[in-house]
């Protein structure tokens, strides 16, 4: 397939012709659209491998009728191969006018071949090979198969001698291999008694129906030729170029763009950028010429959707921020401090009892006296006392207190609801004492106290907020 390949580099119409026993499937293939190529193939068909080469297998397309299959069965003999052989050759070169001719020759196709099943002689086989010749093209001869060794050497050695033109005599000379060829030691391959398949009608049949098909095609298929240039048009191949820029970045080792590199280079229109190479071309006479838009750049290739910080976004800049005068400002504080000490003043002023909480606190108040315990005679306190003192209702507000407290505040008077608690008591212990009244107003005025003050320093707190 390789050697059809290089010939239709010089050859318009190139013809393959098989005589393996088994059918050229892997050509026929390759070539099974074109027209330049006819494949004409003499082979064993029916449950044999590959199993292809029917007659009705002709091409497709522009290679249709182009395809040549001749099936044939097992046995046929030199007389019946020579009947069908010769007439659809001449019939292919009448019409289709091949310029080169490439035959396969295979081997198995010998009688006694250990996985063919023809019955050809030698003489029978080389019979093709001379008569292709005849014709006169060049052609290219390649072997095939064959699994019985002595016949191929046999057979392709006689047919080496029909090529060149030499008769070869049967003796065969004497060497290392020659027992190889035992026990007649002749240069033969005697077709054996098997029975030919291949009956007279049948052959018969086959070649009318192959060169009916040969008439379908249109005669000597022209095709334009070129002249393919074995070189590339500079005269050195791709080993000395590659040798010369080797050579020329050991000899330029710390140059950027060296002389040749620079003649080797092929700069396109689109390239992104091109401050690579300005100063070698300033330096091999490349200017810039007037009106010719510059290569763009990488900077003309920016995303429309972008955000960019520098472009006017329409909103005005806010001006900068004053410096902050710290002598002002620290006589603002003072001034807002000295104006909260007075108004701490007039409400101490207005109402004694607060100046007193305020400047002791409520955590130094005298705290209210423990209970008496129960002591028996050896100094034991008495373990039937409960040790959880039972829970105090919480005791109102007196109503004359409440402006007092509002007055300080300056908050409306609300009254104070009067929740009642029910303490159950589990345990069987002595009555406490009875709470003084002096007590009760010293706890209420306490925690009165401790609301004031919480509430002034908030208020405090907002107001320097606010300054």
């Amino acid at each position: 397939m390789l050697g059809i390949i290089e010939l239709l580099r010089f050859k318009s119409r190139v013809l393959y012709v098989d005589i393996d026993v088994h059918h050229g499937d892997g050509v026929e293939e390759a070539f099974y659209t074109t027209d330049r190529v006819m494949t004409c193939s003499f082979h064993k068909y029916g449950e044999y491998f590959p199993g292809t080469g029917e007659l009705r297998d002709i091409g497709v397309g522009q290679g249709k009728n182009y395809a040549v299959n001749f099936p044939l069965r097992d046995g046929i003999n030199d007389a019946s191969y020579k009947s069908i052989f010769e007439p659809v050759v001449t019939a292919v070169m009448q019409y289709f006018r091949p310029e080169a001719v490439v035959l396969q020759c295979g081997g198995d196709s010998l009688s006694g071949d250990r996985l063919g099943c023809f019955n050809l002689s030698m003489k029978g086989h080389a019979n093709c090979v001379k008569f292709v010749k005849s014709f006169g093209l060049p052609t290219l001869v390649v072997g095939g198969g064959g699994y019985t060794m002595r016949n191929v050497a046999r057979t392709w050695a006689y047919e080496t001698g029909v090529l060149v033109g030499e008769d070869m005599g049967p003796v065969l000379p004497f060497n290392e291999y020659y027992e190889y060829y035992g026990p007649d030691y002749e240069l033969d391959v005697r077709s054996s008694n098997m029975e030919n398949a291949n009956s007279v009608e049948y052959l018969e049949k086959i070649k009318i129906q192959v060169i009916e098909n040969l008439k379908k095609t249109a005669f000597a298929p022209s095709v334009q030729m070129q002249d393919v240039p074995r070189e590339p048009l500079g005269g050195m191949t791709e080993e000395e170029e590659a040798e010369l820029d080797d050579l020329d970045e050991d000899e330029n080792k710390d140059t950027r763009h060296t002389q040749r590199r620079w003649d080797k280079a092929i700069t396109r229109n689109d390239e992104l950028d091109e401050s690579d190479d300005e100063e070698s071309g300033h330096a091999n006479g490349v200017r810039p010429q007037n009106g010719v838009p510059k290569r763009k750049n990488i900077m003309d290739y920016q995303n429309p959707n972008t955000v960019d910080s520098e472009v006017q976004s329409g909103v005005q800049t806010p001006d900068a921020l004053p410096e902050v005068d710290t002598a002002a400002a620290a006589a603002v504080a003072s001034q807002t401090n000295a104006e909260v000490s007075a108004e701490v003043l007039e409400i101490k002023a207005s109402n004694p009892a607060v100046a007193e909480l305020a400047e002791t606190g409520p955590s130094n108040a005298a705290s209210q006296a423990d209970s008496p315990r129960q002591v028996d005679e050896q100094g034991d306190i008495n373990m039937d006392e409960p040790l959880v003192e039972p829970i105090k209702p919480e005791q109102p507000v007196p109503e004359a207190e409440q402006p007092v407290i509002a007055a300080a505040t300056n908050l409306p008077i609300t009254p104070t609801p009067v929740i009642a608690v029910e303490t159950v008591v589990a345990t069987e212990s002595a009555p406490e004492p009875p709470i003084d009244a002096d007590e009760k107003t010293i706890a209420s005025e306490e925690r009165d106290a401790k609301d004031v003050a919480d509430e002034i320093a908030t208020e405090i707190a907002e107001k320097m907020d606010e300054s």
